[in-house]
């Protein structure tokens, strides 16, 4: 009877245990995300009560992607494990708000992939040296003028549709990227000053770039050719969401809209 019984508790705790995950499988950040995040919007009080989001942040510490076999598996983990560890820092208390606490935001370690590693880094010496410039809409530093972070993980098979998309999203999003057509004006997020040589380098300028994902074909037409006088938005770095429950003091709570970054 007590060996029964251990064996019925053991299947039990088997069907609810969070199942485990590969370097190959995003499947709990997906969960939450679908979960948490709508139309670009995070929920952090709810990220921080779902037992999946630790699991994976766990599952993250001790990852090996050099195992992957392909450059799109890699890429895929680096884009996850920089938008779940930049929820996590939300989650820890950390914010973007003020320039003192933005610094401390990109520069603090986290335990990823056997190293100590910040955002910053993670950013500059690993997801960039891809050579995608596409990942400056994909990776989402918990800010208001950051793209969307959307409601699913990237894998490695959709990873091209998934950037693509985020492209033609954001640079039509006229919150972060406004055309005048009759002074030929155009005032467009930061990320395309901070990034420049990151677009420079697949096309000839930062207006050639967007003008393969700007839907009016008149604007289009003239980015191709130079035309637009290019202003560049304030960045603002107030949180993408409902911010989380944090102990008293942790938190900062000074905002901007600094630029700097």
């Amino acid at each position: 009877m007590q060996r029964t019984r251990v064996f019925v508790f053991s299947v039990i705790v088997a069907c609810f245990a969070i199942p485990p995950v590969s370097a190959n499988d995003h499947a709990l950040f997906d969960q939450v995300l679908r979960a948490h995040v709508r139309d670009g919007f995070v929920d952090y009080p709810a990220i921080q009560m779902d037992e999946r989001f630790q699991a994976y942040i766990d599952y993250l510490e001790t990852a090996d992607p050099d195992a992957l076999a392909t450059r799109d598996e890699q890429l895929a983990f680096w884009i996850n494990a920089y938008n779940a560890l930049a929820i996590k820092g939300v989650l820890d208390g950390l914010s973007t708000g003020s320039f003192v606490s933005r610094v401390h935001f990109f520069t603090v370690d986290y335990s990823l992939a056997g190293r100590q590693i910040d955002l910053y880094d993670l950013e500059h010496d690993v997801i960039i040296p891809f050579g995608e410039p596409r990942i400056h809409f994909a990776i989402v530093c918990a800010s208001a003028s950051c793209p969307k972070l959307i409601s699913e993980a990237y894998l490695a098979a959709t990873l091209d549709q998934q950037l693509e998309r985020n492209a033609r999203a954001f640079i039509n999003n006229e919150s972060e990227n406004r055309f005048d057509k009759f002074w030929k004006t155009a005032r467009v997020s930061k990320i395309f000053d901070w990034f420049a040589d990151d677009f420079v380098a697949h096309s000839t300028t930062v207006q050639q770039y967007m003008a393969q994902y700007i839907d009016d074909a008149e604007i289009a037409s003239a980015l191709r050719n130079d035309e637009y006088q290019i202003w560049f938005l304030g960045y603002d770095w107030s949180v993408n969401g409902v911010a989380p429950q944090v102990p008293a003091g942790i938190a900062e709570m000074t905002s901007d809209t600094s630029d700097r970054r």
